[in-house]
């Protein structure tokens, strides 16, 4: 572990009032897991970090050289590759790679150029027997291997038999496919070590995808992904929801290669200055008008317990009896991890998975991306395909109440992004803990590309 991180004891370390996430956990109606009550605060100080990152093209130019080039990233769902040939463009700061599955059933991925003149091999997602490139047909098999030059004879310095497709090391984990640029990388094993145990319980290998919703952000893919790295902001961006959302009561957690922020939902904001009903409580939870009838909670039931009781049956048709196993914590928290750089599958039955990156060679827009898993009965439902927003479109008009959330975060990132441009300040101002998230992310980005 660096340096700059230094333990926190988690009895002693500043915190806002009200109750703390552990205690939430101690009154949950199930059994909580050992995942949610692991503790791994950090103080990493309170070092500004620089403004050019986010405006600077030489900063990207070694984000790209010495982090995209270099780090294991996930490029698909396992689900979305499932037959021999099927295959999947994945495109990070102007490199493209295809990946794809072999006649044998092995993924691999290759660089998503032909080895004659450089044309790209595939330009859309697909299932085929080959790779041939349409510029002047030379073609390889689905597992690398040359098959085919027109007219070899005029190419005497090709050895056929090592003019093979360049492979990309590729890995899977929890239902995800990861590659890395760098053919001589770290063990994948090395890279997830941190997240993989914690996410035994969850098995998000077994849901599948029910939507994928894309868009281009008009912001560096930091500012887009920092606006889910912390719930500080949810006083001033989503006031809506504070009568029911712990946010400055999130407990944040750091290790190596991840982090997450864990915020409690039933349970309001100690931002507010006056008392919240139960009744309050569930009209923000469940987006009601402010004098909506709510379905009364038995006596001497808690909040959260009724409505995970309400969400578990929500669920049982599409998880079956699993919904018993699950905590009201589980069931109701926002569980949101980050593995660096920048993929954030939550826990529990929550589904999300954020992803964000460069939008091609461009430092000024990203590409920001919801992919929402659900879990099933019987035979696994074909994945969703992925609905790119137009410019003008709302989140919200392909993912409902969590779209207006979305909505209210994107509403912001133009505005950071023009903001940043014009500031006069050198470094970007974080709080010690509750944006410590962000402070690692931004660690983790000085180990890889330097200052």
């Amino acid at each position: 572990m660096a340096e700059a991180f230094k333990d926190l004891d988690p009895q002693t370390m500043p915190r806002s009032p009200g109750i703390t996430y552990q205690q939430l956990l101690d009154q949950d109606s199930h059994e909580v897991p050992e995942v949610l009550r692991l503790e791994s605060p950090k103080d990493m100080g309170v070092v500004e970090y620089p403004v050019s990152r986010y405006t600077s093209k030489e900063w990207h130019d070694k984000e790209v050289e010495h982090l995209w080039k270099k780090v294991w990233q996930m490029a698909c769902r396992e689900e979305q590759i499932p037959l021999p040939g099927d295959h999947m463009r994945y495109d990070i700061a102007g490199m493209s790679f295809i990946v794809v599955r072999t006649d044998a059933g092995d993924i691999k991925a290759y660089p998503n150029a032909c080895l004659h003149r450089g044309r790209m091999l595939k330009e859309f997602d697909g299932n085929a027997t080959e790779l041939r490139c349409p510029f002047h047909g030379f073609c390889w098999n689905l597992d690398g291997s040359l098959h085919d030059i027109p007219a070899d004879w005029d190419f005497p310095q090709i050895d056929k038999d090592n003019f093979n497709l360049p492979e990309i090391p590729v890995a899977t984990w929890a239902g995800f496919v990861f590659i890395n640029p760098d053919q001589n990388c770290a063990p994948f094993a090395e890279h997830v070590k941190d997240i993989a145990p914690q996410f035994e319980r969850w098995s998000l290998e077994n849901l599948y995808i029910s939507s994928h919703t894309a868009k281009v952000m008009p912001c560096n893919w930091k500012i887009a992904q920092e606006a889910f790295c912390e719930a500080y902001h949810v006083n001033g961006t989503h006031p809506q929801i504070l009568r029911s959302l712990g946010d400055v009561n999130s407990q944040i957690d750091i290790w190596e290669n991840c982090a997450r922020v864990v915020t409690p939902g039933v349970t309001h904001s100690p931002l507010l200055e006056y008392e919240v009903s139960n009744e309050d409580m569930l009209r923000a939870m469940m987006d009601l008008e402010h004098d909506a009838d709510t379905p009364p909670i038995p006596e001497g039931m808690r909040p959260r317990e009724f409505m995970a009781n309400i969400s578990r049956e929500n669920l049982r048709p599409m998880a079956g009896d699993r919904v018993d196993l699950y905590c009201d914590a589980e069931i109701l928290d926002s569980i949101d991890y980050t593995l660096f750089p920048n993929f954030h599958p939550w826990g529990a039955f929550n589904g999300i998975c954020y992803r964000f990156r460069p939008n091609g060679d461009d430092h000024r827009t990203a590409i920001m991306e919801c992919i929402m898993l659900s879990p099933f009965e019987g035979e696994r439902p074909e994945p969703a395909k992925v609905r790119w927003l137009e410019e003008d479109e709302k989140w919200s008009s392909a993912l409902g109440y969590l779209g207006k959330v979305f909505d209210q975060d994107a509403f912001n990132m133009p505005k950071v992004q023009a903001g940043l441009e014009s500031t006069y300040q050198t470094g970007v101002v974080l709080s010690a803990y509750q944006e410590s998230k962000v402070r690692w992310l931004h660690h983790k980005l000085s180990e890889w590309v330097g200052e």
